[in-house]
């Protein structure tokens, strides 16, 4: 994706290398080089010095001085708090929610899961991980309380990672996880928050299963 030309080098530079982390052109163990990135990117080495910083701060990466930078993954504790946080946000959004933003948001959610259905049959994996970030986000949404949208948004590049790690995984399973989407908007329009609480927290337990490649490593894979 092309970014704004508005943007510092720094900020370019950190999406750029974030986006290709959390999508798994870097996977955890692969050792990033600042002068191959400036490269790759076509920036300075300050700017990635700088984003490296950050993406170190926001724990993607590990730094060693003269060495680059080491990617992480997520640990198995961090993936489950990542399932549990998205449990109470969602679940907190519906409880929250009117009848009338239930039934509104409900047939939005009728329309996304048949965008859903053609971006599996077309095995598009980014466009299906797309989709689903956005269907849950809806349910956060429902609740119309801007702070804890704000919580859920700081998630989704945790709630990505996993996504992206679990890429063909999900394919195998569009069928299940698109009926498990069906059934979530059934409890949303009905007002069944009992129901809509027990079939998410099955439906993030499958598609949140933690993969391997989402785990922390200590092997190397260099990148210059």
């Amino acid at each position: 994706m092309t970014e704004p030309s508005s943007l510092s080098a720094s900020e370019r530079a950190y999406r750029a290398v974030r986006d290709r982390i959390v999508e798994g052109s870097f996977p955890p163990g692969t050792m990033l080089g600042e002068a191959t990135l400036a490269g790759d990117l076509g920036v300075s080495r300050t700017p990635v010095r700088t984003a490296l910083a950050r993406l170190q701060d926001e724990g993607w990466i590990t730094i060693y001085p003269k060495r680059g930078a080491l990617v992480q993954g997520l640990t198995e504790r961090s993936v489950a708090e990542l399932a549990d946080a998205r449990l109470v946000l969602e679940t907190t959004g519906v409880k929250r929610a009117s009848e009338t933003q239930r039934a509104r948001l409900a047939d939005r959610l009728d329309a996304a899961i048949a965008d859903q259905r053609e971006a599996c049959a077309a095995e598009d994996v980014r466009r299906f991980v797309a989709l689903m970030l956005a269907f849950h986000r809806t349910f956060v949404e429902a609740g119309g309380n801007g702070v804890l949208l704000e919580l859920y948004d700081r998630l989704s590049d945790r709630h990505s990672f996993v996504l992206f790690a679990s890429g063909e995984r999900l394919l195998s399973r569009c069928e299940e996880i698109i009926a498990e989407h069906e059934a979530l908007v059934r409890h949303l329009r009905a007002g069944d928050a009992a129901g809509f609480a027990e079939a998410l927290r099955d439906h993030i337990s499958e598609t949140g299963a933690t993969p391997v490649a989402a785990f922390s490593v200590e092997g190397v894979t260099s990148r210059g």
